[in-house]
């Protein structure tokens, strides 16, 4: 009845809780594991640079190289490029590319797409097989790009071969992740850690934002597994370690985590399936309010099992020296079950 209580609770709050085995986890978590993107961002790109190669990084190299009219038509034939690259994934970076490009995409043009997990996407387009993902994928498939440095997720583009240019994609931080990391310190978590694909400056600078304490960054989804099975081998005892996730690829992690948490918002149908626990708003905020009421549930549930035994111990005390009537057993059963039920529904409210 406690546990029932406590997860009436959390989903009072729009938080799905599967089974009360997650909720007593839950009540012993101290590390709490990040994805990035859709988790403590909003997933909600929008292309900020476009850079042709060969053209440098500002408006002095592309006039040297023939004029502005040049420039805006060569990344306008990129972002088109791309924009064909990624007409067939659902990504929010793959959104945001076309979303830039503004105009329907001619899928007449595309006749093959492959999605590379941790890496891009291959496709055929007008004959040419383009790539275009990150510099893993550049570097895997044995193309010579020019490294992007600029702050955001980059996008690498090629066909057949030849470096086309790089599409710089921005993504915001959410509102409440803030609060998601500050009260989670305040409940007792004491290791906020970040994982995620991007590059190590886009990581560090969302890591440092939000004071977490660790991040690892340039990792395929395999990677992340990894990581998260080094931080478990380094718990001890009862510590239990939480992940918490949205995508396809954090469907992995998160049956592996002792909790694994998802977004049931935008979180894939893999994500939402793989979890434990799903935030049924997207919300991380309320990570901290789940665990408060998985900590005050488990000292509702002591409290019951202390004063239900302490009763039946006391009454077969009593009747071992002939004390106790009819009337102390029927307390003893009965009348500590409707106790410990009332005491288990302050749980509901908390």
């Amino acid at each position: 009845m406690s546990f029932f209580s406590g997860i009436g609770a959390a989903s009072r709050r729009g938080v799905l809780v599967k089974g009360s085995n997650y909720l007593e986890a839950l009540s012993e978590m101290n590390t709490i594991v990040f994805d990035k993107t859709g988790t403590l961002t909003k997933g909600e790109f929008k292309v900020t640079e476009i850079r042709p190669a060969g053209y440098g990084y500002g408006a002095e190299n592309a006039a040297a190289q023939g004029g502005e009219n040049t420039q805006k038509e060569r990344e306008k034939a990129l972002l088109e490029l791309a924009a064909l690259a990624e007409s067939y994934s659902d990504h929010p970076i793959s959104r945001s590319v076309r979303e830039a490009w503004g105009q329907d995409v001619d899928m007449k043009r595309v006749t093959d797409t492959e999605e590379i997990s941790g890496h891009g996407v291959r496709a055929q387009i007008d004959g040419m097989t383009v790539l275009a993902g990150n510099g893993k994928l550049m570097k895997e498939m044995k193309v010579d790009y020019e490294e992007c440095p600029s702050i955001g997720t980059v996008v690498y583009v090629a066909a057949d071969g030849m470096f086309k240019g790089a599409i710089v994609i921005s993504d915001t931080i959410k509102e409440k992740a803030f609060e998601a990391v500050k009260n989670l310190k305040k409940v007792g978590v004491k290791r906020t850690v970040m994982l995620t694909g991007d590059k190590k400056e886009v990581g560090e600078a969302v890591a440092a934002k939000l004071g977490l304490d660790e991040v690892h960054a340039e990792l395929l989804p395999g990677e992340k597994v990894a990581k998260v099975e080094e931080l478990l081998a380094g718990m001890t005892g009862k510590d239990k370690l939480a992940f918490v996730g949205d995508g396809i690829n954090d469907a992995p992690v998160l049956s592996r985590a002792d909790i694994g948490i998802a977004m049931g918002s935008m979180g894939s149908d893999a994500a939402i399936e793989a979890a434990d626990i799903v935030l049924m708003d997207d919300d991380p905020a309320k990570i901290a309010d789940v665990v408060r009421i998985s900590r005050k549930t488990m000292s509702i549930v002591k409290q019951n099992i202390a004063f239900a035994l302490g009763v039946k111990a006391v009454v077969l005390l009593m009747g071992a020296f002939g004390i106790a009537t009819m009337w102390e057993a029927v307390f003893a059963d009965v009348g500590v079950s409707v106790i410990a039920i009332l005491n288990a529904m302050r749980a509901l409210s908390l």
